[in-house]
């Protein structure tokens, strides 16, 4: 939405004889492979004016040039001539989008790829290419710089499946924390977190179950461990495998099917012994109540049994 004329007079002027903060951010920039050359003999390329304005002041040809665009995309109706000022007009201004996305990208996490967020702002620079009045006298880059923020902030709102309140309710819990650890040179207790926030614990707590189904993490995300942080690892090699090994199940159900081949081989009082003690839980003096034998006995015949079930699966084996 264009700003109101009282609020465009407060701006200084213009002074295109100076290099802009954006000029001076394209040092970094390679200028794009599409520039293309101005259909003028001896007349400056203004897709390329990252180039020529990373090394020196823009000379007045540059200024004359660039004017003449705007005069261009703003006076002309649909036409061949204002769509190529216009995609001129965005080739010169594109370093400025990637200055925002990289101040965007500080304060994000490593898994937002900066390059969604340039094409983002790309939207921003093209809104405010229509709406920028250069009658006004005011420079672009004032202007476009945070329409190219917040399409890039809008954008990244429209992605997130997190209710802005709870990502608030994080950023007051997190800055609390900070807070108490500086004042107390110790990490706080979650009472002296709720007294800080002004809330009970309960209410804490509900905060902090909301949370935690905030942050979601990348399973091949690099994470540096050891003693001196060389070594680096994925997040998701750092997880216990606590699935079943189809060799180990399928050797225990072998382990199984022997042992119980074993048991049926023995005679029937050994059968009735090994049962009783190792599936019911009986102790040999209970065996030998039920059985009408001394407990000797009992381990006498266990012992027997044991022997003979280890035989039977070493010789399996």
């Amino acid at each position: 939405m264009p700003r109101s004329p009282k609020a465009e007079k407060a701006k200084p002027a213009v002074d295109l004889s100076k290099p802009t903060r954006a000029d001076r951010t394209a040092r970094t920039v390679k200028a794009s492979k599409n520039d293309r050359p101005s259909p003028r003999s001896g007349s400056v390329t203004v897709g390329s004016a990252s180039r020529v304005s990373a090394r020196r002041p823009a000379t007045p040809d540059e200024i004359n040039e660039l004017a003449r665009l705007w005069e261009e995309f703003k006076q002309n109706e649909v036409s061949g001539a204002r769509e190529g000022a216009r995609e001129r007009l965005i080739l010169h201004y594109a370093p400025l989008v990637k200055y925002v996305a990289s101040r965007v990208a500080t304060g994000l996490p490593a898994s937002v790829d900066q390059a969604d967020l340039v094409s983002y702002g790309m939207f921003g620079l093209i809104d405010a290419l229509e709406k920028f009045d250069p009658g006004r006298g005011n420079k672009f880059e004032t202007y476009a710089i945070p329409r190219i923020k917040g399409a890039i902030i809008d954008e990244l709102r429209a992605m997130d499946w997190v209710p802005r309140s709870v990502r608030f309710k994080a950023r007051e819990i997190e800055k609390a924390y900070s807070d108490l650890e500086s004042i107390h040179k110790r990490g706080p207790t979650e009472k002296e977190v709720a007294a800080r926030l002004g809330v009970t614990l309960r209410e804490l707590h509900d905060v902090i179950n909301q949370i935690s189904f905030v942050q979601v993490l990348q399973l091949d995300e690099i994470l540096s461990v050891g003693s001196d942080r060389g070594e680096q690892v994925s997040l998701l090699d750092t997880l216990a495998d606590r699935g079943t090994d189809p060799t180990t199940a399928l050797e225990g159900e072998e382990t199984r099917g022997l042992l119980a081949a074993a048991i049926n081989s023995l005679s029937e009082r050994e059968k009735i012994v090994v049962t009783l003690y190792y599936f019911e839980g009986l102790t040999l003096a209970e065996i030998g109540d039920i059985l009408g034998v001394t407990e000797s006995r009992v381990c006498q015949i266990h012992t027997k049994a044991v022997g003979q079930l280890r035989l039977q699966l070493v010789e399996t084996e």
